[in-house]
């Protein structure tokens, strides 16, 4: 049976200001080089984009009313490291995409989170879906 990930690419985004054309060139090549071997290994990536740079981000905490949502500009904290982008991927073998990053971004900066989706099953279900993944579920 098949999952659905969300893979969020971390990068520091202080290297995407100005980038040459060859670190864009080569950057770019790897994503390509990933979409290959996932395709080849049977992982089926159905969405992602890059994403502006955290400075276009608005964040909101809703308050007790509409009215009262803190709504500020920009990241919520400074890190040396933000999300740039995602993936999202059907795969019935999470070993197989950690492999095919690993291997497509070997030697890069950039580092990867790879979470489940929560599916609408689990959701009727009620089940804890961390806990499922986990192994430690029902």
């Amino acid at each position: 049976m098949s999952t659905e990930y969300v893979i969020l690419i971390h990068d520091d985004e202080s290297a995407w200001v100005d980038p040459s054309p060859e670190l864009r060139a080569a950057t770019y090549a790897r994503h390509d080089e990933f979409a290959r071997l996932a395709a080849a290994e049977g992982h089926r990536i159905t969405g992602g984009g890059e994403l502006h740079k955290t400075f276009t981000a608005r964040v909101v905490r809703p308050g007790a009313t509409p009215d009262q949502a803190l709504v500020t500009d920009g990241p919520f904290a400074e890190l040396a490291e933000q999300v740039g982008g995602y993936y999202v991927v059907e795969s019935s073998d999470l070993d197989g995409l950690v492999r095919a990053l690993a291997t497509a971004f070997a030697g890069s900066p950039e580092s990867f989170e790879i979470r489940p989706v929560v599916s609408e099953a689990e959701h009727a279900a009620g089940q804890d879906a961390s806990a499922d993944v986990a192994g430690v579920g029902a």
